[in-house]
């Protein structure tokens, strides 16, 4: 028997219980350890999806992608601004950004890129205290009904198998 519906607007439920775990992670910064300082220290790339460490920065798998191939470019230095990076880890960033899109383009050939950075929760961010810079791949038809309809997104690849995809691309760039 189908359930009832008594939302005034219609808008059905969509049970998706793994999302708690992000759910409790946005109280990420009242914790004592940032997991842009803690992932690279264990020294255990592919366990914690980081495909490539530059001099100043290094760049992870988002865990909660927008889409597949869903980066981040993050400073080694653990601060929320722009202005607390010297030059030649704003030039990193930058560099990083541009080898990410390279590596994406070779494997998973997207019509195009959203880039950005989230400063503060209120502009969406999720960790607030590490600087880190999203780069999100993007195909043409990428969305449809389920984010209107059932308020969920299709992520149709797991986290390890893109991991092993980029990482490769990254080598051999």
């Amino acid at each position: 028997m189908k359930e009832k519906n008594n939302d005034p607007h219609g808008i059905q439920k969509l049970w998706a219980p793994w999302r708690m775990e992000y759910i409790d992670g946005i109280e990420m910064d009242k914790k004592e350890v940032c997991i842009f300082c803690e992932k690279p220290a264990e020294n255990e790339d592919e366990k914690n999806f980081i495909v490539y460490r530059g001099k100043t920065c290094f760049i992870i798998l988002n865990k909660y992608p927008y889409n597949n191939g869903h980066l981040m470019v993050v400073p080694y230095k653990h601060t929320s601004e722009l202005a607390d990076l010297d030059s030649e880890t704003k030039l990193e960033l930058m560099n990083l950004i541009e080898l990410t899109m390279k590596a994406i383009r070779n494997v998973m050939r997207p019509d195009g890129f959203n880039v950005g950075i989230n400063f503060g929760r209120t502009a969406g961010a999720g960790i607030t205290s590490h600087l880190h810079i999203h780069i999100v791949p993007r195909w043409n038809g990428d969305t449809n009904f389920m984010p209107i309809i059932g308020s969920a997104k299709i992520i149709s690849e797991a986290l390890a198998d893109t991991y092993k995809k980029l990482k490769n691309a990254f080598e051999n760039i």
